[in-house]
């Protein structure tokens, strides 16, 4: 990562210390992960015991509590690695926990929040239904009270961590009555792993393959009233809260990947000669490049600025839309320019710039679409 941003000495250290971890503990297993479409479970203790997972949370909760721009540049220096390892243990540091550090109850936080930040539990975020993904209001999966407890029924589907994890964050509607109603009432239980009536399956992607993501499927699971985070109708507010700032580190996200695929792409012009000279001499390339680190900076101070707003407590909506929506976009053209720099070896996986186009193609479908963005922008503009 450049700096194209006044770092601090605490931002620095966060910067090498994450980029030598992941370079050290997760490169060598990248290509693995990625030919078997497997995580590599042993990660959570070694990233938990490092602190990497409680870098949101104060120490009492066993975080280690730095800055915002911190954890972007965490995410970043993740992904620029292996964006689809790193997508299943930011999950655990961020909308696998968030809900329950904010709104949860002492005995919550006590079960899950720590144990996850400690990476001794595994979490997941089952939001999005085959009939509901931009209109996360428009979801089925109901929740009947009975007696001290709620069967919930329902199928969620593109959940990251979904077979490994061993609790899921489940949202489902608590008034059954009005079904076809937006946000009626729609609460958030956790659903423990083993619970009688859960089952996963995992999905086979175009990207991400080492990332875990599979359907869930829940049928009259018995989940206690205990489990329920915050009131029955606090759900949705809860969701849109905590994918806010999911959306700052999905941004993040992608300008790591997009640096990875820059770095391939500036690596091999200087070693594939063509008319007698490496290509990075010809115009067309340099250009390219240009352009391509142009466009990186640009994504990352986008992203820098809507963290700044997250940690002054200060409106971020419209800056977090805008973070996620150029980073992502910017990285599936740095990606494919990467590529087209690669020429037909770019199309070969025995090159990892391949996987960069792959894993940059996602990040304009997930947390909100493209265009769902924009509708976000243009509301917060005033349109």
């Amino acid at each position: 990562m450049n700096d194209c941003f006044d770092l601090t000495v605490e931002q620095r250290m966060v910067k090498e210390t994450v980029r030598e971890f992941a370079e050290k503990e997760i490169g060598p297993l990248v290509e693995e992960c990625e030919e078997k479409m497997v995580f590599p479970l042993e990660l959570f203790p070694k990233t938990g015991k490092l602190g990497f997972l409680g870098m949101g949370y104060p120490p009492e909760w066993g975080g280690s509590g730095i800055d915002k721009i911190s954890q972007c540049i965490y995410v970043e220096e993740m992904c620029r690695v292996s964006a689809g390892i790193a997508s299943g243990l930011i999950l655990n540091s961020s909308v696998g926990t968030t809900p329950i550090y904010e709104y949860g109850t002492e005995d919550q936080k006590q079960r899950y929040l720590i144990p996850a930040i400690k990476g001794e539990k595994i979490s997941a975020f089952a939001n999005t239904e085959p009939n509901a993904g931009s209109d996360v209001s428009r979801i089925q999966t109901r929740a009947e009270k009975n007696g001290d407890s709620y069967l919930i029924s329902g199928n969620k589907t593109l959940i990251t961590n979904a077979t490994i994890s061993d609790y899921l964050l489940v949202s489902a509607r608590t008034d059954t009555r009005k079904p076809n109603e937006r946000a009626s009432e729609i609460g958030l239980f956790i659903v423990d792993r083993g619970t009688s009536g859960l089952s996963t399956t995992k999905l086979k992607k175009m990207g991400l393959w080492s990332a875990d993501t599979g359907e869930v499927f829940l049928d009259d699971c018995v989940v206690p009233e205990t489990n329920l985070i915050g009131e029955e109708k606090d759900g949705f507010k809860i969701m849109m809260n905590s994918l806010n700032g999911g959306r700052v580190l999905i941004g993040a996200r992608y300008v790591g990947i997009a640096q990875a695929a820059f770095e391939s792409a500036f690596k091999y012009s200087k070693q594939r000669t063509q008319f007698g000279r490496p290509i990075s001499k010809f115009q067309a390339i340099r250009f390219k490049l240009a352009d391509m680190a142009m466009e990186i900076d640009a994504a990352r101070l986008l992203v820098f600025r809507s963290a700044l707003l997250w940690e002054q407590n200060k409106p971020y909506t419209k800056e977090a839309a805008m973070a996620k929506l150029f980073a992502s976009e910017m990285a599936v053209r740095v990606a494919g320019e990467a590529l087209q720099i690669h020429g037909g070896y770019g199309y070969l996986l025995d090159y990892p710039v391949q996987r960069y186009y792959r894993d940059a193609r996602v990040g304009t479908l997930h947390e909100g679409t493209s265009e769902i963005q924009r509708l976000i922008i243009a509301r917060e503009i005033g349109l």
